[in-house]
Protein backbone atom coordinates (compact mmCIF):
# COMPACT_ATOMS: atom_id res chain seq x y z
CA UNK A 1 0.00 0.00 0.00
CA UNK A 2 1.30 3.46 -0.91
CA UNK A 3 2.90 5.43 1.91
CA UNK A 4 0.46 8.34 1.39
CA UNK A 5 -2.38 6.02 2.42
CA UNK A 6 -0.92 6.05 5.94
CA UNK A 7 -0.60 9.84 6.18
CA UNK A 8 -2.97 12.52 7.46
CA UNK A 9 -3.42 13.69 3.86
CA UNK A 10 -5.59 10.61 3.44
CA UNK A 11 -9.00 11.32 5.00
CA UNK A 12 -9.74 7.63 5.60
CA UNK A 13 -6.49 7.15 7.51
CA UNK A 14 -7.03 10.39 9.44
CA UNK A 15 -10.51 9.28 10.53
CA UNK A 16 -9.19 5.81 11.47
CA UNK A 17 -6.42 7.42 13.56
CA UNK A 18 -8.90 9.64 15.40
CA UNK A 19 -11.39 6.79 15.86
CA UNK A 20 -8.64 4.78 17.53
CA UNK A 21 -7.90 7.79 19.75
CA UNK A 22 -11.52 7.82 20.91
CA UNK A 23 -11.13 4.20 22.06
CA UNK A 24 -7.89 5.06 23.82
CA UNK A 25 -9.69 7.90 25.61
CA UNK A 26 -12.57 5.59 26.59
CA UNK A 27 -10.08 3.03 27.94
CA UNK A 28 -8.30 5.72 29.95
CA UNK A 29 -11.61 6.93 31.41
CA UNK A 30 -12.67 3.40 32.41
CA UNK A 31 -9.27 2.74 34.02
CA UNK A 32 -9.48 5.90 36.11
CA UNK A 33 -13.25 6.01 36.70
CA UNK A 34 -14.82 2.53 36.34
CA UNK A 35 -18.26 3.86 37.32
CA UNK A 36 -18.52 5.92 34.11
CA UNK A 37 -20.87 4.52 31.45
CA UNK A 38 -19.84 4.76 27.80
CA UNK A 39 -22.13 5.82 24.97
CA UNK A 40 -20.54 6.47 21.54
CA UNK A 41 -17.13 7.76 20.40
CA UNK A 42 -16.73 8.61 16.73
CA UNK A 43 -14.11 10.45 14.71
CA UNK A 44 -15.35 13.83 13.43
CA UNK A 45 -14.04 16.38 10.93
CA UNK A 46 -11.57 17.84 13.43
CA UNK A 47 -10.65 15.14 15.91
CA UNK A 48 -12.85 12.85 17.96
CA UNK A 49 -15.17 12.74 20.95
CA UNK A 50 -16.73 10.27 23.36
CA UNK A 51 -20.12 10.66 25.05
CA UNK A 52 -20.19 9.38 28.63
CA UNK A 53 -22.51 9.31 31.62
CA UNK A 54 -20.64 10.22 34.81
CA UNK A 55 -21.64 11.25 38.36
CA UNK A 56 -19.14 14.14 38.21
CA UNK A 57 -18.09 16.89 35.83
CA UNK A 58 -14.98 16.59 33.67
CA UNK A 59 -13.01 19.60 34.89
CA UNK A 60 -9.53 20.57 33.58
CA UNK A 61 -7.79 18.58 36.33
CA UNK A 62 -9.65 15.37 35.42
CA UNK A 63 -9.05 15.99 31.71
CA UNK A 64 -5.29 16.21 32.39
CA UNK A 65 -5.40 12.87 34.25
CA UNK A 66 -7.19 11.27 31.29
CA UNK A 67 -4.61 12.69 28.87
CA UNK A 68 -1.78 11.26 30.99
CA UNK A 69 -3.44 7.83 31.05
CA UNK A 70 -3.93 7.99 27.27
CA UNK A 71 -0.20 8.58 26.84
CA UNK A 72 0.47 5.49 28.99
CA UNK A 73 -1.86 3.38 26.83
CA UNK A 74 -0.04 4.54 23.70
CA UNK A 75 3.29 3.50 25.23
CA UNK A 76 1.85 0.06 26.09
CA UNK A 77 1.44 -0.62 22.34
CA UNK A 78 -1.71 -2.65 22.86
CA UNK A 79 -2.87 -4.66 19.85
CA UNK A 80 -6.37 -3.87 18.58
CA UNK A 81 -8.23 -7.09 17.81
CA UNK A 82 -11.62 -7.32 16.10
CA UNK A 83 -14.07 -10.13 16.90
CA UNK A 84 -17.78 -10.86 16.49
CA UNK A 85 -20.33 -12.39 18.88
CA UNK A 86 -23.89 -13.72 18.63
CA UNK A 87 -26.51 -11.32 19.99
CA UNK A 88 -26.98 -13.11 23.33
CA UNK A 89 -23.23 -13.25 24.00
CA UNK A 90 -22.85 -9.61 22.93
CA UNK A 91 -25.57 -8.53 25.37
CA UNK A 92 -23.94 -10.53 28.17
CA UNK A 93 -20.55 -8.95 27.44
CA UNK A 94 -21.99 -5.42 27.53
CA UNK A 95 -24.49 -6.01 30.38
CA UNK A 96 -22.85 -3.29 32.53
CA UNK A 97 -22.96 -0.72 29.71
CA UNK A 98 -26.66 0.22 29.23
CA UNK A 99 -26.05 2.43 26.18
CA UNK A 100 -24.18 -0.37 24.41
CA UNK A 101 -26.99 -2.79 25.25
CA UNK A 102 -29.50 -0.40 23.67
CA UNK A 103 -27.38 -0.12 20.52
CA UNK A 104 -27.11 -3.91 20.24
CA UNK A 105 -30.86 -4.36 20.67
CA UNK A 106 -31.48 -1.83 17.90
CA UNK A 107 -29.30 -3.67 15.38
CA UNK A 108 -31.06 -5.71 12.65
CA UNK A 109 -31.46 -9.41 13.42
CA UNK A 110 -28.92 -10.39 10.79
CA UNK A 111 -26.35 -7.71 11.69
CA UNK A 112 -22.78 -8.72 12.48
CA UNK A 113 -22.12 -7.56 16.06
CA UNK A 114 -18.45 -6.67 16.18
CA UNK A 115 -16.14 -5.56 18.97
CA UNK A 116 -12.58 -4.24 19.30
CA UNK A 117 -10.30 -5.32 22.15
CA UNK A 118 -7.15 -3.53 23.32
CA UNK A 119 -5.64 -4.88 26.49
CA UNK A 120 -8.35 -5.17 29.13
CA UNK A 121 -10.69 -2.80 27.25
CA UNK A 122 -13.43 -4.00 24.88
CA UNK A 123 -15.81 -1.74 22.98
CA UNK A 124 -18.77 -2.35 20.69
CA UNK A 125 -17.62 -0.98 17.35
CA UNK A 126 -17.78 -1.49 13.58
CA UNK A 127 -14.28 -0.02 13.11
CA UNK A 128 -11.94 0.42 11.39
CA UNK A 129 -8.98 1.03 13.71
CA UNK A 130 -5.21 1.12 13.71
CA UNK A 131 -3.55 -2.18 14.58
CA UNK A 132 -1.92 -0.92 17.79
CA UNK A 133 -2.26 1.88 20.32
CA UNK A 134 1.47 2.38 19.75
CA UNK A 135 0.66 3.88 16.35
CA UNK A 136 -0.73 6.94 18.16
CA UNK A 137 1.79 9.51 19.38
CA UNK A 138 0.94 10.09 23.02
CA UNK A 139 2.68 13.47 23.19
CA UNK A 140 0.51 14.75 20.32
CA UNK A 141 -2.86 14.16 22.02
CA UNK A 142 -4.90 17.00 23.49
CA UNK A 143 -8.34 16.92 25.12
CA UNK A 144 -9.96 20.19 24.16
CA UNK A 145 -13.28 20.62 25.91
CA UNK A 146 -16.34 19.02 27.46
CA UNK A 147 -19.93 19.85 26.52
CA UNK A 148 -23.36 18.44 27.28
CA UNK A 149 -25.11 16.19 24.76
CA UNK A 150 -28.38 14.26 24.86
CA UNK A 151 -28.26 10.54 24.21
CA UNK A 152 -29.18 10.07 20.57
CA UNK A 153 -29.90 13.79 20.28
CA UNK A 154 -33.20 13.37 22.17
CA UNK A 155 -33.84 16.06 24.78
CA UNK A 156 -36.09 13.60 26.64
CA UNK A 157 -33.21 11.15 27.10
CA UNK A 158 -30.12 11.10 29.36
CA UNK A 159 -27.89 14.17 29.46
CA UNK A 160 -24.35 13.03 28.73
CA UNK A 161 -20.94 14.70 28.76
CA UNK A 162 -19.16 14.91 25.40
CA UNK A 163 -15.37 15.07 25.67
CA UNK A 164 -13.65 16.43 22.56
CA UNK A 165 -10.07 15.67 21.63
CA UNK A 166 -7.54 16.10 18.85
CA UNK A 167 -4.40 14.15 17.95
CA UNK A 168 -1.69 14.24 15.28
CA UNK A 169 1.20 12.01 14.22
CA UNK A 170 3.67 14.76 15.21
CA UNK A 171 3.86 17.12 18.19
CA UNK A 172 4.60 20.02 15.83
CA UNK A 173 1.27 19.43 14.06
CA UNK A 174 -0.56 19.51 17.38
CA UNK A 175 1.19 22.74 18.35
CA UNK A 176 0.19 24.32 15.04
CA UNK A 177 -3.42 23.22 15.58
CA UNK A 178 -3.50 24.63 19.13
CA UNK A 179 -2.07 27.91 17.81
CA UNK A 180 -4.86 28.04 15.21
CA UNK A 181 -7.44 27.39 17.91
CA UNK A 182 -6.04 30.21 20.06
CA UNK A 183 -6.08 32.54 17.06
CA UNK A 184 -9.67 31.50 16.33
CA UNK A 185 -10.64 32.41 19.92
CA UNK A 186 -9.21 35.91 19.39
CA UNK A 187 -11.27 36.17 16.21
CA UNK A 188 -14.53 34.95 17.76
CA UNK A 189 -17.17 37.14 16.11
CA UNK A 190 -19.29 37.18 19.26
CA UNK A 191 -16.50 38.86 21.23
CA UNK A 192 -15.35 41.12 18.39
CA UNK A 193 -18.92 42.13 17.59
CA UNK A 194 -19.34 43.41 21.13
CA UNK A 195 -15.86 44.94 21.46
CA UNK A 196 -16.14 46.79 18.14
CA UNK A 197 -19.70 47.96 18.80
CA UNK A 198 -21.20 46.04 15.86
CA UNK A 199 -23.84 43.69 17.27
CA UNK A 200 -25.06 42.15 20.49
CA UNK A 201 -26.65 38.84 21.49
CA UNK A 202 -28.93 39.20 24.51
CA UNK A 203 -30.82 36.83 26.79
CA UNK A 204 -34.02 38.77 26.10
CA UNK A 205 -33.89 37.63 22.48
CA UNK A 206 -31.96 34.35 22.14
CA UNK A 207 -31.13 33.81 18.49
CA UNK A 208 -32.34 37.31 17.55
CA UNK A 209 -29.28 39.55 17.05
CA UNK A 210 -29.23 43.27 17.86
CA UNK A 211 -27.32 45.40 15.34
CA UNK A 212 -25.73 48.59 16.68
CA UNK A 213 -25.06 51.75 14.59
CA UNK A 214 -21.62 50.59 13.40
CA UNK A 215 -22.97 47.13 12.69
CA UNK A 216 -25.74 48.67 10.61
CA UNK A 217 -23.14 50.54 8.55
CA UNK A 218 -21.40 47.22 7.86
CA UNK A 219 -24.68 45.44 7.10
CA UNK A 220 -26.00 48.19 4.82
CA UNK A 221 -22.68 48.42 2.96
CA UNK A 222 -22.86 44.70 2.20
CA UNK A 223 -26.47 45.12 1.06
CA UNK A 224 -25.53 48.04 -1.20
CA UNK A 225 -22.76 45.92 -2.72
CA UNK A 226 -25.22 43.01 -3.17
CA UNK A 227 -27.62 45.30 -5.03
CA UNK A 228 -24.88 46.73 -7.23
CA UNK A 229 -23.62 43.28 -8.25
CA UNK A 230 -27.09 41.89 -8.89
CA UNK A 231 -28.10 44.87 -11.01
CA UNK A 232 -25.07 44.24 -13.24
CA UNK A 233 -26.02 40.56 -13.55
CA UNK A 234 -29.57 41.39 -14.66
CA UNK A 235 -31.65 40.87 -11.50
CA UNK A 236 -34.74 42.80 -10.43
CA UNK A 237 -35.66 43.10 -6.73
CA UNK A 238 -38.94 42.44 -4.94
CA UNK A 239 -40.20 42.26 -1.35
CA UNK A 240 -42.81 39.77 -0.15
CA UNK A 241 -44.80 39.63 3.14
CA UNK A 242 -43.21 38.24 6.27
CA UNK A 243 -46.37 36.29 7.18
CA UNK A 244 -48.57 34.22 4.87
CA UNK A 245 -51.46 31.80 5.46
CA UNK A 246 -51.34 28.06 5.98
CA UNK A 247 -52.85 27.27 2.57
CA UNK A 248 -49.77 28.76 0.88
CA UNK A 249 -47.34 26.76 3.02
CA UNK A 250 -49.32 23.57 2.39
CA UNK A 251 -49.15 24.23 -1.33
CA UNK A 252 -45.39 24.80 -1.19
CA UNK A 253 -44.88 21.66 0.92
CA UNK A 254 -43.29 23.52 3.82
CA UNK A 255 -46.21 22.82 6.17
CA UNK A 256 -45.69 19.09 5.65
CA UNK A 257 -41.88 19.07 5.52
CA UNK A 258 -40.76 22.07 7.65
CA UNK A 259 -43.54 22.94 10.12
CA UNK A 260 -41.46 22.17 13.24
CA UNK A 261 -39.05 24.96 12.24
CA UNK A 262 -41.80 27.53 11.57
CA UNK A 263 -43.37 30.10 13.89
CA UNK A 264 -47.15 29.99 13.54
CA UNK A 265 -50.11 32.00 14.77
CA UNK A 266 -53.85 32.37 14.18
CA UNK A 267 -55.39 35.48 12.58
CA UNK A 268 -59.16 35.73 12.04
CA UNK A 269 -59.46 32.00 12.76
CA UNK A 270 -56.94 31.17 10.01
CA UNK A 271 -53.51 29.60 10.55
CA UNK A 272 -50.58 31.77 9.46
CA UNK A 273 -46.84 31.21 9.50
CA UNK A 274 -43.93 33.65 9.59
CA UNK A 275 -41.88 32.82 6.52
CA UNK A 276 -38.81 30.62 7.08
CA UNK A 277 -37.81 31.30 3.46
CA UNK A 278 -38.81 33.63 0.64
CA UNK A 279 -39.64 31.08 -2.09
CA UNK A 280 -43.46 30.77 -1.84
CA UNK A 281 -43.92 34.55 -1.91
CA UNK A 282 -41.74 34.64 -5.01
CA UNK A 283 -44.02 32.03 -6.62
CA UNK A 284 -47.04 34.25 -6.03
CA UNK A 285 -45.28 37.25 -7.57
CA UNK A 286 -44.45 35.23 -10.71
CA UNK A 287 -48.05 33.97 -10.97
CA UNK A 288 -49.48 37.47 -10.64
CA UNK A 289 -49.10 38.16 -14.37
CA UNK A 290 -48.63 36.16 -17.60
CA UNK A 291 -45.14 35.55 -18.94
CA UNK A 292 -43.62 34.88 -22.34
CA UNK A 293 -40.53 32.89 -23.22
CA UNK A 294 -39.07 36.20 -24.40
CA UNK A 295 -38.88 37.38 -20.73
CA UNK A 296 -36.96 34.32 -19.60
CA UNK A 297 -34.69 33.86 -17.81
CA UNK A 298 -36.32 36.11 -15.21
CA UNK A 299 -33.91 36.77 -12.32
CA UNK A 300 -35.70 38.00 -9.19
CA UNK A 301 -33.82 38.94 -6.00
CA UNK A 302 -35.17 39.48 -2.50
CA UNK A 303 -33.50 40.51 0.75
CA UNK A 304 -36.15 38.93 2.95
CA UNK A 305 -36.18 38.74 6.75
CA UNK A 306 -36.97 35.12 7.62
CA UNK A 307 -37.51 33.31 10.91
CA UNK A 308 -36.72 29.71 11.79
CA UNK A 309 -37.28 27.93 15.08
CA UNK A 310 -33.83 26.60 15.91
CA UNK A 311 -33.28 24.62 19.11
CA UNK A 312 -31.62 26.72 21.81
CA UNK A 313 -28.64 24.35 21.97
CA UNK A 314 -27.97 24.88 18.25
CA UNK A 315 -27.77 28.69 18.46
CA UNK A 316 -24.29 30.10 17.90
CA UNK A 317 -23.67 33.82 17.56
CA UNK A 318 -24.52 35.02 14.06
CA UNK A 319 -23.74 31.59 12.58
CA UNK A 320 -27.00 30.00 13.76
CA UNK A 321 -29.80 32.44 14.58
CA UNK A 322 -33.59 32.44 14.58
CA UNK A 323 -34.08 35.43 12.32
CA UNK A 324 -31.87 36.60 9.47
CA UNK A 325 -31.86 38.46 6.19
CA UNK A 326 -31.64 35.89 3.41
CA UNK A 327 -30.05 37.30 0.26
CA UNK A 328 -32.32 35.26 -1.91
CA UNK A 329 -32.96 35.12 -5.62
CA UNK A 330 -35.19 32.97 -7.81
CA UNK A 331 -34.48 32.47 -11.48
CA UNK A 332 -37.37 31.36 -13.69
CA UNK A 333 -36.24 29.84 -16.98
CA UNK A 334 -36.86 27.32 -19.71
CA UNK A 335 -35.36 23.89 -19.20
CA UNK A 336 -32.80 24.43 -21.94
CA UNK A 337 -31.59 27.64 -20.22
CA UNK A 338 -30.87 25.83 -16.97
CA UNK A 339 -27.22 24.92 -17.52
CA UNK A 340 -26.18 28.39 -18.69
CA UNK A 341 -28.02 30.07 -15.81
CA UNK A 342 -26.21 27.91 -13.26
CA UNK A 343 -22.93 28.95 -14.85
CA UNK A 344 -23.91 32.65 -14.63
CA UNK A 345 -24.68 32.22 -10.93
CA UNK A 346 -21.27 30.61 -10.39
CA UNK A 347 -19.70 33.61 -12.19
CA UNK A 348 -21.51 35.93 -9.79
CA UNK A 349 -20.33 33.87 -6.81
CA UNK A 350 -16.75 34.01 -8.10
CA UNK A 351 -16.86 37.80 -8.25
CA UNK A 352 -18.36 38.25 -4.79
CA UNK A 353 -16.16 35.78 -2.92
CA UNK A 354 -12.96 37.03 -4.56
CA UNK A 355 -13.69 40.53 -3.26
CA UNK A 356 -13.36 39.19 0.28
CA UNK A 357 -10.38 36.96 -0.48
CA UNK A 358 -12.42 33.81 0.13
CA UNK A 359 -11.80 30.60 -1.80
CA UNK A 360 -14.35 27.80 -1.89
CA UNK A 361 -15.07 24.15 -2.52
CA UNK A 362 -18.30 22.84 -4.07
CA UNK A 363 -20.49 19.95 -2.94
CA UNK A 364 -23.24 18.48 -5.09
CA UNK A 365 -26.02 17.52 -2.66
CA UNK A 366 -28.29 14.81 -4.04
CA UNK A 367 -31.86 13.54 -3.46
CA UNK A 368 -32.81 12.98 0.21
CA UNK A 369 -35.19 10.26 1.38
CA UNK A 370 -37.81 12.89 2.21
CA UNK A 371 -38.32 14.45 -1.21
CA UNK A 372 -40.95 15.53 -3.71
CA UNK A 373 -41.03 14.56 -7.38
CA UNK A 374 -39.93 11.74 -9.66
CA UNK A 375 -36.46 10.19 -9.50
CA UNK A 376 -35.95 10.80 -13.24
CA UNK A 377 -36.42 14.55 -12.76
CA UNK A 378 -34.00 14.53 -9.84
CA UNK A 379 -31.42 12.67 -11.92
CA UNK A 380 -31.73 15.19 -14.75
CA UNK A 381 -31.36 18.14 -12.35
CA UNK A 382 -28.36 16.58 -10.59
CA UNK A 383 -26.63 15.84 -13.89
CA UNK A 384 -27.25 19.44 -15.01
CA UNK A 385 -25.58 20.82 -11.86
CA UNK A 386 -22.56 18.58 -12.41
CA UNK A 387 -22.32 19.52 -16.08
CA UNK A 388 -22.42 23.26 -15.28
CA UNK A 389 -19.56 22.84 -12.79
CA UNK A 390 -17.54 20.88 -15.32
CA UNK A 391 -18.16 23.55 -17.99
CA UNK A 392 -16.74 26.13 -15.57
CA UNK A 393 -13.73 23.96 -14.72
CA UNK A 394 -14.95 23.61 -11.13
CA UNK A 395 -14.18 20.48 -9.12
CA UNK A 396 -16.86 19.11 -6.81
CA UNK A 397 -17.55 16.34 -4.32
CA UNK A 398 -20.81 14.44 -3.87
CA UNK A 399 -22.84 14.85 -0.66
CA UNK A 400 -25.30 11.99 -0.94
CA UNK A 401 -28.86 12.58 0.25
CA UNK A 402 -28.40 16.16 1.48
CA UNK A 403 -30.42 18.01 -1.16
CA UNK A 404 -33.48 20.11 -0.32
CA UNK A 405 -36.79 18.23 -0.37
CA UNK A 406 -37.65 19.88 -3.70
CA UNK A 407 -34.36 19.55 -5.59
CA UNK A 408 -30.58 18.92 -5.67
CA UNK A 409 -28.13 21.73 -4.98
CA UNK A 410 -24.60 23.02 -5.10
CA UNK A 411 -23.27 24.04 -1.69
CA UNK A 412 -20.32 26.45 -1.60
CA UNK A 413 -17.99 25.99 1.38
CA UNK A 414 -15.88 29.11 1.88
CA UNK A 415 -12.35 28.87 3.30
CA UNK A 416 -11.29 31.73 5.59
CA UNK A 417 -7.84 33.04 6.53
CA UNK A 418 -7.40 30.25 9.11
CA UNK A 419 -8.36 27.53 6.64
CA UNK A 420 -11.74 26.91 8.28
CA UNK A 421 -14.72 26.29 6.01
CA UNK A 422 -18.17 27.86 6.15
CA UNK A 423 -21.20 26.82 4.12
CA UNK A 424 -22.64 30.03 2.68
CA UNK A 425 -23.63 30.06 -0.99
CA UNK A 426 -26.16 27.63 -2.42
CA UNK A 427 -27.60 26.98 -5.88
CA UNK A 428 -30.72 24.79 -5.76
CA UNK A 429 -32.53 23.46 -8.81
CA UNK A 430 -36.30 23.11 -8.45
CA UNK A 431 -38.79 21.51 -10.80
CA UNK A 432 -41.29 20.85 -7.98
CA UNK A 433 -42.52 24.27 -6.80
CA UNK A 434 -43.25 25.48 -10.36
CA UNK A 435 -45.44 22.36 -10.67
CA UNK A 436 -47.16 22.82 -7.30
CA UNK A 437 -47.86 26.50 -8.02
CA UNK A 438 -48.82 25.82 -11.64
CA UNK A 439 -46.35 28.39 -12.97
CA UNK A 440 -46.48 28.93 -16.71
CA UNK A 441 -45.02 30.84 -19.61
CA UNK A 442 -46.09 31.06 -23.23
CA UNK A 443 -43.54 29.44 -25.52
CA UNK A 444 -42.54 30.31 -29.09
CA UNK A 445 -45.14 27.76 -30.21
CA UNK A 446 -47.93 29.74 -28.53
CA UNK A 447 -48.51 26.92 -26.01
CA UNK A 448 -48.29 27.02 -22.21
CA UNK A 449 -45.14 25.51 -20.66
CA UNK A 450 -43.84 24.92 -17.13
CA UNK A 451 -40.66 26.85 -16.22
CA UNK A 452 -37.81 25.41 -14.20
CA UNK A 453 -36.44 27.41 -11.30
CA UNK A 454 -33.23 28.10 -9.41
CA UNK A 455 -33.12 29.13 -5.75
CA UNK A 456 -29.79 30.71 -4.82
CA UNK A 457 -28.09 32.71 -2.10
CA UNK A 458 -24.60 34.23 -2.24
CA UNK A 459 -23.97 35.32 1.34
CA UNK A 460 -26.31 32.63 2.69
CA UNK A 461 -27.62 35.21 5.08
CA UNK A 462 -26.32 38.71 5.70
CA UNK A 463 -25.93 37.97 9.40
CA UNK A 464 -24.01 34.71 8.96
CA UNK A 465 -21.75 36.26 6.34
CA UNK A 466 -20.98 39.15 8.70
CA UNK A 467 -19.95 36.58 11.31
CA UNK A 468 -17.74 34.81 8.77
CA UNK A 469 -15.94 37.93 7.56
CA UNK A 470 -15.61 39.28 11.12
CA UNK A 471 -13.52 36.21 11.95
CA UNK A 472 -11.86 36.07 8.52
CA UNK A 473 -10.53 39.64 8.89
CA UNK A 474 -10.26 39.44 12.72
CA UNK A 475 -12.46 42.56 12.81
CA UNK A 476 -9.98 44.53 10.66
CA UNK A 477 -12.40 44.99 7.78
CA UNK A 478 -11.21 46.29 4.41
CA UNK A 479 -11.61 50.05 4.05
CA UNK A 480 -14.67 49.85 1.81
CA UNK A 481 -16.80 48.00 4.40
CA UNK A 482 -15.16 49.27 7.62
CA UNK A 483 -17.87 50.90 9.77
CA UNK A 484 -15.45 53.72 10.63
CA UNK A 485 -12.81 54.30 7.98
CA UNK A 486 -10.78 57.20 9.39
CA UNK A 487 -10.28 58.83 12.76
CA UNK A 488 -8.68 62.26 13.04
CA UNK A 489 -6.49 62.80 16.10
CA UNK A 490 -5.59 66.42 16.96
CA UNK A 491 -2.33 66.57 18.92
CA UNK A 492 -3.30 69.74 20.79
CA UNK A 493 -6.43 71.81 21.33
CA UNK A 494 -4.97 74.30 18.82
CA UNK A 495 -5.28 71.64 16.12
CA UNK A 496 -8.95 71.00 16.86
CA UNK A 497 -10.39 73.29 14.17
CA UNK A 498 -7.97 71.93 11.56
CA UNK A 499 -8.95 68.36 12.54
CA UNK A 500 -12.64 69.25 12.07
CA UNK A 501 -11.88 70.75 8.65
CA UNK A 502 -10.07 67.57 7.53
CA UNK A 503 -12.94 65.42 8.80
CA UNK A 504 -15.53 67.57 7.01
CA UNK A 505 -13.67 67.32 3.69
CA UNK A 506 -13.42 63.54 4.03
CA UNK A 507 -17.07 63.21 5.04
CA UNK A 508 -18.09 65.37 2.09
CA UNK A 509 -16.14 62.97 -0.14
CA UNK A 510 -18.22 60.05 1.19
CA UNK A 511 -15.88 58.60 3.80
CA UNK A 512 -16.90 57.58 7.32
CA UNK A 513 -14.83 59.79 9.64
CA UNK A 514 -14.82 60.88 13.27
CA UNK A 515 -12.63 63.26 15.29
CA UNK A 516 -11.28 62.32 18.72
CA UNK A 517 -11.25 65.60 20.66
CA UNK A 518 -10.70 63.98 24.06
CA UNK A 519 -7.97 65.35 26.30
CA UNK A 520 -6.01 62.12 26.27
CA UNK A 521 -2.39 61.50 25.34
CA UNK A 522 -1.83 60.89 21.63
CA UNK A 523 -0.27 57.46 22.22
CA UNK A 524 -3.35 56.34 24.13
CA UNK A 525 -5.70 57.53 21.37
CA UNK A 526 -3.60 55.77 18.70
CA UNK A 527 -3.62 52.49 20.63
CA UNK A 528 -7.37 52.75 21.17
CA UNK A 529 -7.99 53.45 17.47
CA UNK A 530 -5.85 50.43 16.55
CA UNK A 531 -7.83 48.33 19.03
CA UNK A 532 -11.04 49.44 17.30
CA UNK A 533 -9.50 48.29 13.97
CA UNK A 534 -9.99 51.70 12.30
CA UNK A 535 -8.06 51.53 8.99
CA UNK A 536 -6.48 55.01 9.07
CA UNK A 537 -5.49 57.52 11.76
CA UNK A 538 -4.92 61.12 10.69
CA UNK A 539 -2.66 62.84 13.22
CA UNK A 540 -2.67 66.64 12.97
CA UNK A 541 -0.50 69.05 14.93
CA UNK A 542 1.09 72.49 14.58
CA UNK A 543 3.43 71.42 11.76
CA UNK A 544 0.53 69.97 9.76
CA UNK A 545 -1.39 73.24 10.14
CA UNK A 546 1.67 75.23 9.08
CA UNK A 547 2.45 72.98 6.07
CA UNK A 548 -1.20 72.20 5.18
CA UNK A 549 -0.49 68.44 5.50
CA UNK A 550 -1.79 65.41 7.37
CA UNK A 551 0.29 62.73 9.12
CA UNK A 552 -1.08 59.23 8.42
CA UNK A 553 -0.85 56.03 10.40
CA UNK A 554 -2.28 52.67 9.32
CA UNK A 555 -3.93 50.40 11.88
CA UNK A 556 -1.19 47.82 11.20
CA UNK A 557 1.24 50.18 12.93
CA UNK A 558 2.87 51.46 9.73
CA UNK A 559 3.60 55.21 9.84
CA UNK A 560 2.97 56.60 6.34
CA UNK A 561 4.32 60.02 7.33
CA UNK A 562 3.12 63.47 6.28
CA UNK A 563 1.36 64.04 2.97
CA UNK A 564 -1.00 66.53 1.41
CA UNK A 565 -4.70 66.15 2.03
CA UNK A 566 -5.19 65.56 -1.71
CA UNK A 567 -2.71 62.67 -1.74
CA UNK A 568 -4.39 61.05 1.28
CA UNK A 569 -7.84 61.39 -0.25
CA UNK A 570 -6.54 59.86 -3.50
CA UNK A 571 -5.11 56.94 -1.50
CA UNK A 572 -8.53 56.36 0.12
CA UNK A 573 -10.39 56.65 -3.18
CA UNK A 574 -8.08 54.11 -4.83
CA UNK A 575 -8.37 51.65 -1.95
CA UNK A 576 -12.15 52.02 -1.74
CA UNK A 577 -12.88 51.87 -5.47
CA UNK A 578 -10.77 48.72 -5.97
CA UNK A 579 -12.20 47.12 -2.80
CA UNK A 580 -8.68 46.31 -1.68
CA UNK A 581 -8.53 43.80 1.19
CA UNK A 582 -5.18 44.99 2.62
Amino acid sequence: MAEKEFSFENEAYRKTYWHTCSHIMAQAIKRLYPEVKLAIGPAIDNGFYYDVLAPFGFNPEIMEKIEAEMRKICKEKLKLERFELPREDALELMKDEPFKVELINDLPEDAAISFYKQGEFIDLCAGPHLDSTGRVKGNAIKLLSCASAYWRGDSNRESLQRIYGIAYPKKEQLDEYIARIEEAKKRDHRKLGKDLGLYLLMEEGPGFPFFLPKGMVLKNTLIEYWREVHKRFGYVEISTPMMLNRALWERSGHWQHYKDNMYTTVIDETDFAIKPMNCPGGMLVYRSEPHSYKELPLRVGELGLVHRHELSGALHGLFRVRCFTQDDAHIFMTWDQMRDEIKKVIELFDEVYSVFGLSYEIEVSTMPEDHMGEVEVWDFATDTLKAACEDMGKKYTINEGDGAFYGPKLDFHLADSLGRTWQCGTIQLDMQLPERFELEYTGADGEKHRPAMIHRVVFGSIERFIGVITEHFAGAFPLWIAPQQVIVLPVTDRAGDYADLIAKRLNDSGFRVEVDHRSEKLGYKIREAQGMKIPYMVVVGDKDIENNTVSIRHRSGVDLGAMSYEDFEALLIEEQSTKSIK
